[in-house]
């Protein structure tokens, strides 16, 4: 739903996939984004991680998967996202992520488009990655940063949801959403002022203290830093 979870999911598939080749588009890339298109259908496999800026009008062949994390506010948007695969005659699959309390969106979705959809049983052999997310987020402040402000803007895109009849903020579980983003502490927002998390556990360590891999970055930190002491 936001450019800033692009970012930081295709790095974490980045790092988490290996011999697949990942590419993220969102519409604050601008002259990049033709170039990562251009690409991106040329290749004989890979994931692409994007927002709605891929939702329509374009066209990649063969593409076997359509994972919609996000269910998008329209139900015309999600016809058109699905539309991505099942190309001129051929045959794909599409697949929305929802909560329990979420799942009045399939009937939105059969009222105001007709779309017969089945419920996919939870798969049983998956891999728990997230401790590996978290040890990319203490090894490198990038990573760490990014996924702070992937998770406040996932909150706020969620709260300004159109249909907030169904998805409604004062139900989403933050501690598990922060779990799920692999967030090593809870960032201060607006969303979150005198809520208590018994539910999350943040790191021992001071998130103050983890540095940049690119040592440019660190250095103008700790130049900044120096300033603010």
């Amino acid at each position: 739903s936001t450019c800033a979870c692009v970012e930081y999911y295709g790095k974490a598939l980045e790092s988490l996939i290996k011999q697949v080749k990942i590419m993220s588009i969102h519409g604050k890339m601008k002259h990049k984004r033709n170039k990562i298109f251009t690409e991106f259908r040329k290749l004989p496999g890979g994931i692409l991680v994007c927002t709605d800026v891929m939702a329509r009008g374009i066209d990649i062949p063969e593409v076997h998967w359509v994972l919609q994390y996000d269910p998008p506010s329209s139900a015309s948007a999600f016809v058109h996202r699905c539309g991505r695969t099942a190309r001129i005659g051929n045959v794909g699959s599409a697949l929305v992520f929802l909560l329990p309390m979420e799942e009045s969106y399939i009937n939105f979705l059969s009222i105001n488009q007709k779309c017969p959809m089945q419920e996919m049983k939870l798969q049983t052999n998956v891999l728990d990655l997230l401790p590996k997310l978290k040890s990319m987020a203490l090894a490198d402040r990038a990573v760490f940063e990014k996924g702070m402000k992937a998770f406040v803007s996932y909150v706020q895109a969620y709260a300004k949801h159109e249909c907030n009849l169904i998805f409604r903020i004062k139900d989403l579980d933050f501690a598990s959403l922060a779990r799920g983003f692999a967030l090593l502490k809870m960032p201060k927002m607006p969303e979150l002022r005198g809520k208590c998390f018994p539910d999350f556990t943040p790191v021992t360590v001071n998130t103050d203290t983890i540095s940049f891999k690119d040592k440019n970055r660190e250095k103008q930190r700790q130049k900044k830093l120096e300033e603010q002491r």
